[in-house]
């Protein structure tokens, strides 16, 4: 490596994130960043690490696809039975985090986590391409293969079985929501002195929002 990493830096210039510019609630400021990462032209803007812990307490992090968001919760699909997905079973709470680097942008979220509707699953499962279908039915994920053919094999087998008819959702593939309880908004600025905003679920009965204006 002929670069030091020690001496990589950036000079980070964003707009402005206080307690006056910011709405009551989290979620309306979320869908205007996610907005303006898709504007950006920014084919990662729903990539996000999604954090688990497992049953001995050992975090474990990964990259997913943000597949829907409302004031519910974000909502990601996968294997049940990966490695998250017996995580989520043992411990069901999560951590989300976007990085949208052409903005300067970071939102942190944590929270309680629940499989969606096998409804939500169904039409979601549906709307993807057939490969993708497939996929899900040929990947045993997290366990341990062979190789790359033993793969392709499994994926001939189930192409032939599919060929002419429509790809069912598997069992054991589905959506999770992660129900938020902290959305904190970082905007990156100068000398290193960043903006957040911290949104913290208040325990009322309506779930209201207090926000925090927090040192970078």
């Amino acid at each position: 490596m002929n670069r030091d990493i020690a001496d990589v830096r950036r000079t980070y210039s964003g707009d402005g994130l206080s307690l006056a510019n910011t709405p009551l609630e989290p979620f309306e400021l979320f869908q205007e960043w996610l907005t303006s990462a898709l504007s950006a032209d920014d084919n990662d803007a729903n990539v996000m690490t999604l954090s688990t812990v497992d049953s001995q307490g050992k975090p474990h992090a990964r990259i997913v696809l943000l597949k829907g968001c409302d004031s519910e919760g974000f909502i990601f699909y996968t294997n049940y039975q990966s490695h998250k997905g017996s995580e989520l079973a043992n411990v069901p709470f999560a951590a989300l985090t976007f990085w949208w680097p052409a903005l300067e942008r970071q939102v942190r979220i944590e929270g309680s986590v629940e499989k969606v509707a096998d409804a939500t699953s169904d039409q979601y499962f549906a709307s993807r391409p057939k490969e993708s279908q497939l996929g899900a039915w040929v990947s045993q994920q997290s366990v341990e293969i062979p190789d790359r053919e033993w793969l392709s094999e499994r994926q001939g087998r189930f192409e032939q079985v599919y060929a002419t008819t429509e790809v069912p959702r598997p069992e054991h593939w589905g959506g999770y929501r992660v129900v938020p309880e902290m959305i904190e908004f970082w905007q990156g600025q100068p000398s290193r002195l960043h903006d957040r905003v911290r949104y913290q679920r208040l325990d009322t009965e309506d779930g209201e929002w207090h926000k925090q204006l927090l040192a970078p």
